[in-house]
């Protein structure tokens, strides 16, 4: 359930913030078509979460997801690129850094402890 919230309030504020997003994303570099997709896509995803009706695809899909934006954190913590995380829209916008990393994997654990509590 946790997830499931953290992925909506994610996808609703990256909505929030209209065009600011797309720009974000792109010092992310992250395409700006994807770019218009995510926050839809978290929502979905965190609905999906929420409702456990497609459990325990939807636990597998935000462990898969959650690996995807880590890698992405990783790529731009190594290339030195220091871009405000915009993982919650324009309310983190601390540049990115090693504790993106570790929350990141922090909900990486709590996905795969989801996956292996459904299957």
């Amino acid at each position: 359930m946790g997830l499931g919230v953290m992925f909506v309030a994610s996808g609703l504020y990256k909505l929030a913030d209209g065009p600011a997003w797309p720009r974000q994303a792109a010092d992310m570099g992250v395409g700006r078509s994807l770019s218009l997709v995510v926050p839809w896509y978290e929502l979905a995803l965190g609905a999906a979460l929420i409702s456990t009706l497609l459990s325990p695809w939807a636990e597998i899909v935000a462990a898969v997801t959650l690996v995807v934006f880590t890698v992405v954190i990783v790529q731009r913590l190594l290339d030195g690129s220091r871009p405000p995380c915009a993982c919650f829209g324009s309310r983190s916008n601390r540049p990115l850094g090693s504790r993106h990393l570790v929350r990141n994997v922090g909900l990486l654990a709590i996905a795969a402890i989801a996956v292996v509590g459904t299957a």
